[in-house]
């Protein structure tokens, strides 16, 4: 079976958001800069730092991030929300401290009929869900 894994875009700051991440979900994290990669020669010089691809693995979670290369290229939008369905009720609050550090609670963790759950925008502008507990299948 296909595994889903979600890809973010940056404006340049990927290295820091990445970085943001992983700190609090844990895990390994991979960078790799434009200059660092196959094309690196031909990278226009204020690009050579910016991030080709990134991956940040922390048991079953797999976020995948880049800035592009042109500038402004990246839109952020609504329809896309990163799910994080957890093992126990320390965990849910724990990501969702962690990951509401500068963005903003849209919904905050509470008892709902299919469990604990809560939404909340980052501070790069990007949106998780959080569930705990009842009918986690999609």
């Amino acid at each position: 079976m296909a595994q889903l894994n979600a890809y973010l875009g940056f404006n340049g700051n990927c290295r820091e958001a990445m970085t943001f991440y992983s700190k609090c979900l844990g895990g390994e994290l991979i960078l790799m800069t434009y200059g660092e990669s196959p094309m690196g020669a031909q990278t226009p010089a204020g690009m050579k730092n910016r991030i080709m691809h990134s991956v940040l693995t922390s048991g079953k979670i797999s976020l995948m991030a880049a800035d592009r290369m042109e500038e402004g290229a990246q839109k952020h939008g609504n329809t896309i929300s990163l799910c994080l369905v957890c093992e126990n009720k320390e965990e849910i609050k724990a990501l969702f401290s962690r990951l509401s550090a500068g963005g903003k609670v849209e919904h905050a963790l509470k008892e709902e009929f299919f469990g604990t759950y809560g939404e909340l925008t980052d501070k790069y502008g990007f949106g998780w869900m959080f569930q705990f507990g009842g009918n986690q299948k999609p």
